[in-house]
């Protein structure tokens, strides 16, 4: 198969007419430009130059393959050039995977500032309930970078963000409204809004109730804490959810539980990441969770 520089001293002696003009052109000596281009018309079986007394001019089969020599050239090209915008992190593709509770408030403002600041960057985004769905989705390259809780599975590397609290959701009108905080024997008999098996909180809260002596009476099971949150402010019962799932200016009444109930939200990314991926990295912990969960 012809080498690329064969193909570059074929074009250049061309464009320049004459070998020594080319040879000079790709900064080569002369004999080594002639073995390159012996080379190719050997790979060809047949002559792509006819030497002249003042220079040379392509043949009939060198006109045929000039066109796609010239463009093997530029593919060639092409492909060093958006190797180094990749590796220095110019251009790209990061797909992301994100707790779909936290996609607005931890990760939608590092995506507008990378949708601004890198035009050239596409950015995918999958939403999760569950921790160990985004670590088995790291594990088998489907996302490069994961933002949520942690993953008691993930063996990759993960940063800590930040923390986030717990809270209840009371019903208007129930007694527990006046209490300054909820403590885990307040939710034994009530109704409670929880969470579909798929979504890693339901099996979280489920122990922390249990080591409290509390067994939950669930009148409704939901994949998404944002709509347990919803629900609990419609009546249907107390709902525990973590922070970052409560709706911008939410109009429920929200109280912090006693003892306090916190989860680490974390970065997870693989074991090898590239450049693209540290600096996405590196902006989601400079910002951390925000002021509007402080």
């Amino acid at each position: 198969m012809p080498t690329l520089r064969a193909l570059e001293c074929f074009v250049a002696v061309v464009d320049a007419g004459s070998v020594t003009a080319g040879a000079a052109a790709l900064h080569l000596s002369q004999p080594a430009l002639s073995h390159q281009l012996a080379s190719l018309e050997t790979e060809i079986g047949t002559p792509l130059l006819d030497r002249l007394p003042r220079g040379v001019r392509p043949t009939p089969t060198g006109r045929a393959l000039l066109d796609d020599a010239r463009a093997a050239l530029s593919a060639a090209d092409r492909i060093v050039r958006t190797g180094r915008a990749l590796a220095e992190g110019s251009e790209g593709r990061l797909r992301l995977a994100c707790a779909e509770s936290m996609t607005v408030p931890v990760l939608a403002p590092t995506l507008r500032k990378w949708t601004r600041k890198y035009p050239h960057i596409g950015l995918d985004l999958t939403e999760f309930t569950s921790a160990d769905a985004m670590a088995d989705a790291l594990s088998t390259g489907d996302v490069d970078l994961a933002v949520g809780p942690a993953s008691t599975q993930f063996t990759g590397i993960t940063h800590e963000i930040g923390t986030e609290d717990v809270v209840a959701v009371i019903p208007e009108g129930l007694d527990l409204a006046d209490k300054p905080a909820i403590s885990w024997t307040d939710l034994a008999g009530r109704p409670i809004v929880h969470y579909h098996p798929s979504n890693g909180l339901r099996g979280w809260f489920d122990s922390v109730a249990t080591a409290h002596g509390v067994e939950f009476d669930a009148v409704t099971h939901t994949r998404n804490a944002t709509t347990a949150a919803q629900l609990a402010h419609a009546g249907l019962g107390i709902a525990l959810v973590p922070r970052t799932a409560l709706p911008a200016r939410f109009a429920g009444i929200v109280k912090p539980l006693k003892p306090s109930l916190q989860r680490s939200v974390v970065v997870m990314v693989g074991t090898r990441t590239d450049p693209l991926t540290r600096r996405f990295v590196d902006d989601l912990m400079a910002r951390g969770m925000g002021a509007r969960l402080g």
